[in-house]
């Protein structure tokens, strides 16, 4: 191991997008405890402004809807001045959920889910791999989706799923550039999307803690400190992979 911390992100810059609530927020906060200066990226100025003093003083809010036409080099760019130099960790986390049946899914509803999680996830990755350096490290937030069928997010599950192609072709596009390239696939984790999703639907909630070992939701933490993980020189010889956060929701029975 180098001299260094090993779970240490003291150094890293990061661009966290839909990182003012839920997921992203865990993973700003625990970022940031590592020692990351963390900027935040969401469509509303009040919900990060909130946030902000939730994760720490090396934390920014970047306002910007990541769909926008032209929106990623401008969002990769402003955050780089926000944190003191380029983005070094990209977090592709912003999404949309969609609960429909097959029947009930518009062309609008299926591309307007691929648009905010594949569209935008590639130009955010596109811009912000052209500044990294020989250090690098992005991160896309799949899902339990993207592993087993679920009934009625056909949109959501096609979004997720295509996050591992794009997280292999990656990693093996950018190693020889120093960037490595992974994803993290939460479980069920508490947080207003799950909320959303299992809303007056309690047989799906029994039906989902029945497959899952150990019997409970997660924590939003424990998909933070994988983050931590991940961009972390602890993992400095993993790239091209998927982890699995989900109290073994993947491989119950």
């Amino acid at each position: 191991m180098p001299d260094v911390t090993p779970f240490s992100c003291a150094g890293r810059r990061v661009l966290i997008t839909g990182g003012g609530t839920g997921l992203g927020l865990a993973m700003a906060r625990c970022l940031h405890a590592a020692g990351a200066t963390v900027v935040v990226n969401g469509r509303r100025a009040e919900v990060l402004d909130a946030a902000l003093p939730q994760i720490g003083p090396r934390a920014h809010a970047l306002v910007g809807d990541v769909t926008a036409p032209g929106a990623a080099d401008a969002l990769v760019r402003r955050a780089g001045e926000l944190a003191g130099g380029a983005i070094t960790v990209l977090i592709n986390n912003a999404g949309v959920h969609c609960k429909k049946p097959l029947a009930e899914t518009t062309d609008s509803d299926f591309d307007g889910v691929l648009g905010t999680h594949v569209g935008a996830a590639f130009r955010l990755s596109r811009a912000a791999a052209a500044g990294m350096g020989g250090d690098g490290v992005i991160l896309f937030m799949a899902s339990m989706t993207s592993l087993i069928g679920m009934p009625k997010v056909v949109a959501y599950s096609a979004a997720k799923s295509a996050y591992l192609g794009m997280t292999r072709a990656l990693a093996s596009e950018l190693a020889a550039d120093g960037i490595r390239v992974n994803a993290i696939a939460p479980g069920w984790i508490e947080s207003p999307m799950l909320r959303q999703a299992l809303a007056g639907d309690p047989a799906r909630q029994a039906k989902i803690l029945a497959r899952t070992p150990m019997g409970r939701f997660g924590d939003p933490d424990d998909i933070g400190t994988t983050a931590v993980w991940l961009c972390s020189p602890a993992a400095r010889f993993i790239t091209g992979t998927v982890i699995p956060v989900d109290g073994g929701a993947s491989i119950g029975f």
